[in-house]
């Protein structure tokens, strides 16, 4: 999501209402952690309004979040990180 494109509202929109809307159905699933990107080309007050909306997201429900800040760009290092951000979530590392 980090490096979302399309209109700036739509887009921003993805990393607030739309992310809280993600966390609310989450809790309803198997689905026990979540890795949030954290670092690309939107807007950096999207990512900044992301961040804030998962973290809320995980304390609210204490489902486990992780952070993705690796630049998309280095595809290596994103993909590494990426790689330790899961592993952590699944208590591998």
């Amino acid at each position: 999501m980090g490096s979302a494109t399309g209109d700036p509202e739509r887009v921003f929109a993805l990393h607030d209402g739309r992310l809280r809307m993600l966390w609310e159905k989450l809790v309803d699933t198997p689905v026990r952690g979540v890795v949030y990107e954290a670092a690309g080309t939107v807007d950096p007050a999207a990512l900044v309004r992301g961040e804030a909306v998962a973290r809320v997201a995980h304390e609210t429900w204490r489902i486990p979040l992780e952070y993705l800040s690796a630049d998309p760009a280095d595809h290596d290092a994103w993909v590494a990180a990426g790689r330790t951000a899961v592993d952590r979530l699944l208590g591998i590392s």
